[in-house]
C-alpha cells in the first residue's frame, strides 16, 4: 500500500483564540505570495543568489460567519487597528494541521504566525436569489513571519 494522509481536524488561533465560526470551501487559506530567494544567472554562467526575507510573510484569508462572535471578535481589532494604527498591537497566531497515517499515528504541520495585521476592509453582498456568500465576512489578515513546524 502506498503512502496515505488523512486530514480535517485542524485548529486556527488567532492571538491564542480558537477560530470556530468558520464558514464554507476554504474556511481559511495561508499562502506566501514572496520568494524565499532568488537566482539571476548572467555572462559566462556566473550565478548571484540573494535571500529575500519578504519570503517569509504569509497572507491567511478567513472565511466566517457574518455576525458570529468570531466575526464580532475579528471586527473589535479592525476597528482598533483604524482607530489608532501606531498604537495597534499585532497579530499572532497559529495554524495546525493534523495528518494521520492510516495505521494511528498523528503528527502536526504547523505554522506560527507572528507580526500581523488586517490589510483590507470587509466586503459586504446584498442577494435576492439566496447567494450565501452574503452570510460571509471575509478577512485578509498578513503577517510578517510564519515559519513551519512538523512534529
Amino acid at each position: 500500500m502506498g503512502t496515505v494522509t488523512l486530514t480535517g481536524n485542524d485548529t486556527i488561533l488567532l492571538n491564542r483564540r480558537v477560530i470556530s465560526d468558520l464558514a464554507d470551501a476554504d474556511a481559511a487559506t495561508l499562502g506566501f505570495p514572496n520568494e524565499i530567494a532568488s537566482i539571476k544567472t548572467g555572462k559566462n554562467g556566473n550565478s548571484i543568489f540573494a535571500l529575500n526575507e519578504s519570503g517569509k510573510q504569509c497572507k491567511v484569508v478567513l472565511r466566517v460567519i457574518r455576525g458570529s462572535a468570531d466575526d464580532k471578535y475579528f471586527n473589535a481589532l479592525l476597528a482598533q487597528q483604524q482607530a489608532n494604527f501606531v498604537a495597534t498591537v499585532l497579530l499572532s497566531g497559529e495554524f495546525i494541521k493534523k495528518i494521520g497515517d492510516g495505521k494511528g499515528n498523528v503528527i502536526k504541520d504547523t505554522y506560527i504566525m507572528s507580526g500581523g495585521v488586517f490589510t483590507k476592509q470587509v466586503d459586504a453582498k446584498s442577494n435576492a436569489e439566496g447567494d450565501v456568500e452574503q452570510g460571509i465576512s471575509i478577512y485578509n489578515i498578513d503577517f510578517s513571519n510564519a515559519p513551519r513546524a512538523i512534529s
